[in-house]
């Protein structure tokens, strides 16, 4: 029998340590790469509501938003139907039990409206997702409640945002998630310019990003963001995302009908493309879907059925006549998103329509890769998971798709929830599990 020496089996563990996939926290609403992607391996690909489940826990409300997780805390939002109230919770993630759970809404609501929940039929003031730099967790509320908290629940600050800067201009909830990012917690309003719908403040709101200081909350800068646009076309209910491009860090926003990049450190816009809405500037064109950079372009996703484009990475200034990389055309391709995000992993992106019951690899130079339908009975509104090799997605009514993120080929489809509907939360991945929320339940699932 061969006898390895010390250093040899120290050699030996080393190599085998670092050939290991690290475990990778889910720190935001889009991961670990604020992309939609992650680097975790040996996920599964066959499960249900109860296969290969390692626990699942009841939820006392709907939401849209995705949990984040930092090692064994799971954070999520939730409104509480019984209590009327919104909801902050963290779970154990090896056990499922909740650790703390605080009721915070400050019953804050625009003028009119009575319901301290929700403010539109098809959603609730829980949708944005809470972000975590493992040192805190913050959450943030359609009514303009932002609130930190320690891992062990306790409060460390709050403010409404509302109460701060005005109602928010919105006819639907205003649902943007907050951004935590090289020390810095970013928030976003892109929003119409006059009161609506009873809500709002007066004639010329400003739409803007701001900067504050997660330890205290306080407002460290607010840069003001200018757009053409007019009407309902003024809102986003897109999220800020950062991206690096040759060393140069930037802060990508879509909405207003435009894409444009600002500086971490000022908020100083850097460069700006518009438009999908070229034609009379139509009044309702809002949009959903956050921007998302990646193989020298950065990606944005015209409302309603109008094209995904490709604005050129790097660029300075106006470049609305120079800097269009391509753009696909959703008559022949069949490649548009009113609402999900697309995803980018590895080189390629993931561009999942809502509209043509689809899902779209494509290059970065646009070529497409691979095109397939989603069957069910339910468009997917999620924004789409890549890791592992696998793409994952949740319909509405909550069947959970997987894909080979190679040829595109469907390996499952399972229905994880009954008698549901509105289901918008993306799909979770940290240490070997999936995250999978429905209106009612919390999965965790697992080998």
């Amino acid at each position: 029998m061969k006898i390895l020496s010390l250093s040899a089996l120290a050699f030996t563990l080393t190599v085998a340590a670092s050939a290991a996939p690290t475990p990778q926290n889910w720190p935001g609403w889009r991961g670990p790469h604020y992309n939609g992607s992650s680097d975790e391996t040996g996920l599964p690909v066959k499960f249900s509501p109860t296969e290969n489940v390692k626990w699942a826990l009841d939820l006392p409300g709907p939401s849209a938003s995705t949990p984040v997780i930092w090692g064994d805390h799971v954070f999520l939002s939730s409104v509480d139907a019984q209590a009327q109230n919104l909801a902050a919770f963290c779970v154990d993630r090896k056990t499922g039990k909740v650790r703390w759970k605080h009721l915070v809404g400050s019953g804050y609501k625009p003028a009119g409206m009575g319901n301290p929940v929700q403010l539109d039929s098809r959603s609730n003031y829980s949708s944005p997702s809470p972000t975590t730099d493992g040192k805190r967790v913050i959450f943030f509320y359609g009514n303009g409640d932002l609130i930190a908290f320690d891992f062990a629940g306790k409060q460390l600050w709050r403010r409404n945002m509302q109460q701060d800067y005005g109602d928010f201009c919105f006819g639907f909830t205003f649902s943007s998630s907050p951004l935590l990012y090289d020390g810095k917690l970013y928030f976003q309003l892109l929003q119409r310019d006059h009161a609506v719908g009873g809500r709002g403040a007066s004639a010329n709101a400003p739409s803007w990003l701001l900067a504050l200081d997660p330890n205290t909350g306080k407002t460290l800068w607010k840069a003001d963001r200018p757009t053409p646009a007019r009407e309902e076309s003024r809102e986003a209910f897109t999220s800020p995302v950062p991206f690096v491009h040759n060393g140069r860090k930037e802060i990508l926003l879509s909405g207003g009908d435009l894409l444009s990049g600002h500086d971490p450190a000022t908020g100083k816009e850097l460069w700006r493309w518009g438009t999908w809405n070229e034609a009379n500037r139509r009044p309702d064109y809002r949009i959903v879907p956050s921007p998302v950079g990646g193989g020298g372009v950065v990606l944005g996703c015209g409302p309603k059925r109008e094209p995904v484009f490709a604005v050129k990475a790097g660029v300075n200034g106006d470049v609305t006549s120079t800097g269009l990389a391509w753009k696909t055309d959703p008559k022949t391709d069949n490649i548009t998103s009113d609402v999900p995000t697309p995803a980018f992993s590895k080189g390629r992106f993931y561009i999942a329509s809502d509209l043509r019951k689809n899902i779209t690899c494509v290059e970065p130079n646009g070529k497409v890769v691979w095109s397939t339908p989603l069957e069910g009975p339910s468009p997917v509104w999620a924004s789409p998971t890549v890791a592992d090799g696998k793409v994952y997605l949740l319909s509405l009514r909550g069947e959970a798709h997987v894909l080979d993120a190679a040829t595109g080929k469907v390996l499952s489809s399972v229905m994880m929830a009954e008698g549901e509907n509105e289901i918008r939360s993306g799909i979770a991945v940290s240490r070997g599990n999936l995250f999978i929320r429905t209106n009612g339940k919390l999965f965790c699932i697992g080998k």
